[in-house]
């Protein structure tokens, strides 16, 4: 079989087995960016020592087991707290201020992995006098990623980098401030998340749940194709309130999404923007 059959070959499999996770499970991974999922489905593969994707359909549709551990495969849990330190500089600068106008405030971390996002900003929240007044609803489709979100414990050999990258955002204490260390794992204080919702939501097929005044979902639009970013930012769009704010990772952007006119650039150079449409437009904008 030449090179190209063999690749056509694979796609076929891959859409079919995208499928059979769909209809089994209603998991959609459809929509997300093509090149990624082939090697994510490699390693998948290999780790469950099937020769074809097709076999690997076979083992995901009749062995329960397989399901849960190859999300770990489907879903990208990297991440660390804190990360790009000058986005949550341009938080705690530009956008607390204009947060502390609302009596209370919701934030979404849409595509929490693994927790580090979710705790940067609890521990952010709290050091700018808002924690009391927020609820974070914390989100993945991966329910062990949930879990690990959660109990905010991870690796002592990882928290020098999140040291290093909280002194950097602008932090006004130390982040010691804020975890235990012992028997080689750093946990973070329980109380931070007493005002937090984890909850299993996906990107690719549920709807809008909650208004809230920040959106914060960095290095996930990155995973899906064109048409899945787009509904993402529709999704958000739809749940933020008029004058809340939506935070993107580095790579990412709302300029060819047709949600764009429904925002306005606030610090761009850290993908922070303003959700600034009138009603009227919003209604004519919704997601499908």
């Amino acid at each position: 079989m030449s090179d190209a059959a063999a690749l056509a070959t694979e796609d076929i499999e891959l859409d079919l087995l995208l499928e059979a996770i769909w209809r089994r499970y209603q998991y959609d991974f459809r929509n997300y960016a093509r090149d990624s999922l082939r090697r994510r489905m490699d390693r998948a593969r290999a780790h469950f020592g099937c020769a074809t994707l097709s076999e690997l359909q076979d083992r995901v549709l009749h062995d329960p087991e397989v399901h849960p551990a190859l999300m770990g495969f489907l879903t990208i849990q990297v991440s660390e707290m804190f990360r790009d330190p000058a986005y949550y500089r341009a938080l705690r600068e530009h956008v607390v201020p204009h947060l502390r106008t609302w009596p209370s405030l919701k934030v979404w971390v849409a595509g929490c992995a693994n927790g580090e996002e979710f705790w940067s900003l609890a521990i952010l929240f709290r050091e700018a006098g808002l924690e009391e007044r927020t609820i974070f609803y914390c989100t993945d489709i991966n329910p062990a990623a949930l879990e690990k979100a959660k109990a905010g414990i991870y690796e002592l050999e990882r928290i020098p980098d999140f040291t290093r990258n909280h002194r950097a955002s602008g932090a006004p204490g130390s982040l010691s401030d804020y975890y235990t260390a012992a028997f080689g794992a750093a946990r973070f204080d329980p109380t931070l998340r007493r005002r937090a919702v984890f909850a299993d939501h996906n990107l690719a097929s549920d709807e809008v749940f909650s208004e809230v005044q920040l959106v914060s979902s960095r290095n996930v639009l990155i995973y899906f194709d064109r048409q899945l970013q787009d509904r993402a930012l529709g999704l958000f769009a739809s749940s933020l309130a008029r004058g809340g704010f939506l935070g993107l990772g580095s790579r990412e952007t709302l300029r060819f999404s047709r949600h764009s006119a429904l925002f306005a650039d606030f610090v761009p150079q850290e993908k922070v923007f303003r959700r600034t449409a009138a009603p009227w437009v919003e209604a004519s904008d919704a997601p499908a």
